[in-house]
């Protein structure tokens, strides 16, 4: 980064992309991802026993009663927002549309069935403790930038 701040990044690109080299985040940064993508390859692709983009499509739309646009918006969050985060580049953006669909997600289907996951099967469905964990993770890049290894340094500067 030069010295002369003439040629420094401006404010904006500071407060998006500016970040300090961490290791904290690079750890939740891969960390978010590698949660993230099964669930985004299920949505967009059909992998990992996930119903593809169709099938996502009318589930989102016909059961959750999400708009179209919105409803593939939502679809690819989850499937490239965890690229994003591994090539480290647009971490805040990211990390932002990640809170926002887990947001949504816990207000259209899963705060109906309380806090905790159904790991014994017994319950209705499951809660929202999970999309909690990956919202705290997804804030903390928000706060704190890429980390170590950023591309989003590069360009932002160190904060």
């Amino acid at each position: 980064m030069s010295t002369d701040p003439t040629k420094s990044p401006g404010m904006f690109v500071r407060m998006v992309f500016g970040t300090r080299p961490n290791w904290t985040s690079l750890i939740l940064r891969l960390t978010l991802a590698a949660v993230i993508f099964p669930h985004g390859a299920q949505k967009a692709l059909g992998m990992y026993g996930g119903y593809g983009w169709s099938g996502t499509m009318s589930y989102l739309t016909g059961v959750v009663g999400l708009p179209s646009v919105l409803a593939a918006v939502v679809i690819l969050i989850e499937f490239l927002a965890p690229f994003a985060l591994v090539l480290n580049l647009f971490t805040r953006g990211a990390a932002v549309g990640i809170i926002a669909v887990m947001l949504g997600a816990i207000e259209k289907v899963h705060f109906q069935n309380g806090f905790f996951m159904n790991w014994d099967g017994k319950a209705p469905g499951e809660g929202f403790e999970y999309h909690l964990l990956v919202i705290g993770m997804a804030l903390a890049l928000v706060v704190a930038g890429a980390g170590c290894f950023s591309a989003d340094r590069r360009i932002g500067g160190t904060t």
